[in-house]
């Protein structure tokens, strides 16, 4: 196949199509431009992002490692035209997916990625996700969560990436993706160059096989306020809406800012509090008593003597004085559930206000 290039109408050059050199070439530059993946034709919106390139696993380096912002996971795997067998590569692929699944300790991977993601880009793997796929606090719960829970699981999606792609290889994967819970996709990269301008047409294989999967429709977004976080925490809690209410009332006061979630169904807040930290809050608190307590994200961004001692205080309180169970690695967020929050408020309003009189002037 080729391509005709003109200026204007006129000046008409043929480019014939050219060929990725080197599988190391083609490796970063779907790293530096993960949009020429073409998941958006499995599902309108996606999008991946690349977390890593020579990810390491039991089986050996996956070529590149991403998710997207449902919190799939996929092994992305090149293989070029001269490779002599290219089914094997379905089988590699799937080997470094069971690798990952079976030797992959949870807090160690999230390290790993975090390292990773930090040296690249100088801000955390949570802000960087939040950034690239445009979601608040509430949605990156959702997608951390969820990465979790397929990484637990095995449930890993396959993208092989070639400049060709043979017949028995598109018939394969069809057939895998009818008859098995895989999905696995093929993409074609077809390459041209012209001068100092590289052109690139993904063709993507596989995605016509529907399954019987019931999809979650999206929401809109929307920006809450104080009056539609207390009406919404009236109609989830009834007469005990009081409760989170007076802890929105207390931050109104302490914190410095109060800065409000875009979640599409659960009113939220977080308190943000310049001695601790300008860009990041230690809680998000929801509308229906949840709150999320986030002192890795503050580890990372915050000033370290005040971060300590707010956690150590806020920690030892909790664990003293209720049954709320507080990880063991302070490097993981985690959640006071809504049932908690309510049956020990008194408590939990107790390590708040102490937490945070230990970080005024």
């Amino acid at each position: 196949m080729s391509i005709i290039i003109s200026e204007d109408g006129k000046n008409a050059r043929k480019i014939d199509k050219a060929g990725f050199d080197k599988e190391k070439y083609l490796q970063n530059y779907i790293h530096e431009n993960p949009e020429s993946i073409p998941v958006y034709e499995i599902e309108e919106d996606k999008k991946l992002f690349v977390l890593a390139r020579e990810y390491k696993t039991e089986s050996g380096p996956i070529d590149a490692l991403a998710i997207d912002k449902d919190g799939d996971i996929y092994v992305v795997e090149t293989k070029l035209f001269k490779n002599p067998d290219k089914r094997t590569v379905v089988a590699q692929a799937l080997d470094y997916g069971a690798s990952l699944w079976r030797h992959s300790d949870y807090s160690e991977f999230i390290t790993n990625i975090n390292n990773v993601i930090n040296a690249k880009f100088h801000i955390s793997f949570e802000e960087k996700v939040k950034d690239f796929f445009r979601i608040d606090d509430e949605e990156l719960v959702k997608t951390i969560e969820a990465i979790k829970s397929n990484l637990q699981q095995g449930n890993i999606k396959f993208v092989i990436l070639m400049d060709s792609i043979e017949n028995k290889l598109k018939d394969l994967i069809v057939y895998i993706n009818q008859s098995s819970q895989f999905d696995i996709y093929a993409v074609q990269m077809e390459y041209y160059k012209f001068e100092r301008y590289e052109i690139i047409i993904p063709k993507l294989f596989g995605a016509e096989v529907k399954k019987n999967i019931p999809v979650a429709a999206s929401s809109q977004r929307k920006v809450w306020d104080e009056q539609s976080f207390i009406l919404q925490a009236r109609e989830k809690l009834s007469r005990e809406a009081e409760k989170i209410i007076n802890l929105y009332s207390f931050f109104k006061n302490e914190s410095n800012k109060i800065k409000w979630g875009t979640g599409s169904s659960n009113g939220s807040f977080a308190p943000m509090m310049d001695r601790l930290c300008k860009t990041i809050s230690p809680f998000s608190i929801y509308a229906d008593g949840t709150i999320l307590v986030k002192f890795s994200w503050l580890d990372r961004h915050g000033y370290k003597g005040a971060v300590d001692k707010f956690y150590n205080i806020f920690t030892d309180e909790l664990s003293r004085t209720t049954k709320i169970k507080i990880p063991t690695n302070r490097s993981e967020t985690f959640k006071i559930a809504k049932e908690d929050f309510l049956d020990n408020y008194e408590d939990i309003m107790n390590a708040i206000k102490k937490s945070v009189k230990s970080i005024k002037l």
